[in-house]
């Protein structure tokens, strides 16, 4: 690897590492890998001697286990998150030690190993570390730039998702993605990505739930020649295809249980094997997942297993819906309609744009842009006036409230609830009965019955 290029030094300065491991053999092995690729470390044996080390130098990776004689890991992993901002961190965990290894990513940790430590896992997590791009400007500079990579707006929600942005970029944990449809999560994806250290490697999107399920396992981690009828070569898969960069799971609720399985074991393994092959391969991917749905919920309707929530669901990122923003509506309007229309955008009446201020907007961004495609087609004199719009008067509101004041989770829980109860009441509240006839499971149904205290 060039280090050459590593911008956060002076020119000529080796980048410095500090490793921090209470067992010898491997400070030394860590000491000796580090060398090698061309790099300087320096060695603590405990949390007392890592604290002076930073006080006294300045680098550009910390490695540190998680046991040390006098403390833990993650004290050195909050310490540099405060004072050493700069300074990516990633721990070393007992091997399975998966509890270990989330708390330290929860903590700000940008990544970690397991022992025994694989050679070609650390040095891929030392070349990453030194290649993450430097925080100054990356809000101002990068994510407000670019015609397709945009988060439009001044409130105080889209501000948070761009700060929260230029914190994940810097991180290799597993995130996960919450919001409505049409909110922008396959875009705050691409943005964490675009401004990561694996920038320079795919970005590869999967559409959980538009796979057949009997295809799942090859189209994930590839295949063999002869594995299958019709298998005339050996294929790679989606992990395969994003090796060194980020796989983005988007719907991932729609994944079958068994197939989670299988993608629990590649996440905390960090290793595939194709159908068809006996052995496994290593795969260097980051994990990016989102679902429109509530995940939590699913899992404790039985639908989504509770380890593979855990382990996708490290840090959360909550795209907020367009009716919690109403104020950046109009800049909206206007990037969408140059991106529609071109320069030549039609303007939009006061009328017009005022009742799209107060609309509603179920499907979010997506609806807003479908709206003003439809109009820019229906408009006439090169202006948008509020009859172009067509927006369903049911759904118009004067504030952030849903349909008859009430907020559009209470909306859906009346309407689960009301079918819920038509389904018992026809199968004489037989649940088995009811489960089928709704297309759930029985407990699902259970679940959802609970939840909203529903009685015989």
């Amino acid at each position: 690897m060039s280090i050459g290029k590593v911008e956060r030094r002076p020119r000529g300065e080796l980048a410095r590492v500090l490793v921090v491991d209470d067992e010898a053999d491997i400070r030394e092995l860590i000491d000796l890998t580090v060398a090698r690729m061309g790099l300087s470390a320096d060695c603590a044996a405990s949390v007392a001697q890592a604290r002076q080390l930073l006080e006294k130098q300045r680098y550009q990776l910390c490695l540190t286990d998680m046991r040390l004689p006098d403390g833990e890991g993650l004290e050195i992993v909050r310490l540099i998150g405060e004072r050493y901002g700069e300074t990516p961190v990633a721990v070393i965990t007992a091997f399975g030690s998966a509890q270990n290894a989330v708390a330290a990513l929860k903590a700000g940790a940008f990544d970690y190993l397991a022992k025994p430590v694989a050679l070609e896992q650390l040095r891929s997590l030392i070349k990453s570390a030194l290649n993450l791009p430097a925080r100054s400007g990356v809000v101002d500079e990068g994510l407000t730039a670019g015609p397709a990579a945009q988060l439009i707006g001044q409130s105080a929600a889209i501000e948070h998702v761009r700060q929260m942005i230029d914190k994940l970029s810097r991180s290799q944990a597993p995130l996960y993605i919450s919001g409505e449809s049409g909110t922008g999560k396959e875009l705050a994806a691409r943005l964490i990505h675009d401004h990561s250290a694996r920038r320079g490697a795919p970005f590869v999107p999967v559409n959980c739930g538009a796979i057949p399920e009997n295809l799942m396992e090859s189209e994930f981690f590839g295949y063999r020649k002869g594995a299958f009828t019709g298998a005339e070569s050996d294929r790679a898969g989606f992990f395969q295809a994003a090796a060194g960069g980020t796989l983005f799971l988007d719907e991932v609720a729609d994944l079958p249980l068994l197939m989670q399985v299988k993608l629990l074991r590649a996440i905390q393994e960090k290793k595939v094997r194709k159908v068809g092959s006996t052995v496994e391969e290593a795969v260097d991917v980051r994990i990016i997942s989102a679902t429109h749905r509530m995940l939590k919920e699913c899992v404790d309707a039985g639908t989504f297993r509770q380890d593979l929530y855990y382990r996708l669901n490290v840090i959360e990122l909550r795209m907020p819906p367009l009716r919690e923003r109403h104020e950046d509506v109009e800049p909206l309007v206007q990037a969408l309609l140059v991106r529609i229309c071109g320069p030549q955008a039609p303007s939009v009446e006061p009328q017009a744009m005022q009742a799209l201020k107060v609309y509603s907007f179920p499907g979010n961004v997506r609806e807003l842009e479908n709206i003003l495609e439809r109009a820019t087609a229906l408009c006439s004199n090169h202006a948008v006036v509020l009859e172009d719009l067509q927006l369903a008067p049911e759904t118009a509101v004067s504030d952030s409230l849903g349909r008859d004041g009430e907020t559009l989770d209470d909306y859906l829980n009346r309407v689960e609830k009301q079918a819920i109860v038509e389904a018992l009441t026809k199968t004489a509240f037989n649940r088995t009965a009811a489960a089928r006839l709704l297309g759930v499971t029985f407990r699902s149904l259970r679940y959802r019955i609970e939840r909203l205290g529903i009685e015989e």
